[in-house]
């Protein structure tokens, strides 16, 4: 039996809580303002609970062949779910990771411990910032996942933005990122049309419902500069136990529609999720 104790802590950005899983032995969900963070079974790194995380994690397994190890930024930490996965499953693989919640960063090192060797190196401070210090060419995948509260700083929205994840992705690298909305989907149509500015591959995967505007829900971004994997990021997906589309090509420009690029002085973060949203049981 899981006798693990609840810790609730004020942070840098909100009150985070950490609730054992009564289901998995040293499992947690971690919460920042009762908005669902990440979730991390320190005995295997490799699971991935939430259904966003997930298609990350198929974004991440299409990338290079079974195993290779890769450059990645991650810009957004939470209790790193992504980070624990990647080194898991492509061994000696070289992480950064960018938080700018150093409450959070300390509470997830003391509760939440990355095994010795991960390859994982965690900073604080802001990610656009981070993004723009970082060496041209020096990232295979950079995923952004960053909220404030609920939704995805204006910030990391914008076409400056989308050019300086260029920059710093290495020929053929790729860009994942979690974003959230529902119809009209007025944020997400215009994110794709910012990064078809900078990118001539885009993808984006997420449940049927979400993207026939039946509910608010996550989108997972993807871009490149080269060809992505369809085929295989398709069936990852689709084989999910909460299964997922992979939009792209005519289908995608049709959903972009005339949606305008967005720059700095105009960029919004992502809406407000409706309530109970991204709530839990």
């Amino acid at each position: 039996m899981n006798e693990q104790i609840p810790v609730l802590r004020a942070v840098d950005h909100g009150t985070a809580r950490l609730m054992p899983d009564v289901d998995r032995e040293r499992a947690w969900l971690l919460t920042v303002d009762g908005a669902p963070q990440s979730y991390v079974d320190l005995d295997a790194p490799d699971h991935l609970e939430f259904e966003y995380a997930r298609r990350l994690g198929h974004v991440l397994d299409c990338a290079a062949g079974a195993g290779a190890p890769l450059e990645v930024l991650h810009l957004g930490g939470g209790g790193l779910s992504l980070p624990r996965y990647v080194s898991v499953t492509r061994p000696g693989s070289r992480q950064d990771v960018v938080e700018a919640d150093g409450g959070l960063v300390a509470l997830v090192a003391e509760h939440l411990p990355l095994p010795e060797g991960s390859g994982v190196t965690v900073h604080k401070g802001d990610a656009r910032a981070w993004l723009e210090a970082a060496p041209a060419g020096s990232a295979d995948l950079i995923v952004g996942d960053v909220f404030g509260g609920s939704r995805v700083p204006a910030h990391l929205t914008s076409l400056a933005y989308a050019r300086e994840v260029r920059r710093v992705l290495r020929p053929g690298g790729i860009y994942a990122a979690n974003l959230a909305d529902g119809a009209p989907f007025g944020f997400l149509r215009g994110q794709l049309a910012t990064f078809a500015v900078v990118f001539p591959e885009l993808a984006l995967v997420a449940e049927p419902a979400v993207l026939r505007g039946r509910r608010f829900g996550n989108a997972v971004l993807v871009a490149s500069g080269a060809p992505l994997d369809i085929a295989g990021l398709s069936r990852r997906a689709a084989g999910d136990a909460f299964p997922a589309r992979v939009e792209h090509g005519t289908a995608l420009a049709r959903f972009t529609g005339d949606a305008a690029p967005v720059n700095d002085a105009e960029a919004v973060g992502s809406p407000v999720p409706p309530e109970g949203a991204f709530g839990i049981g």
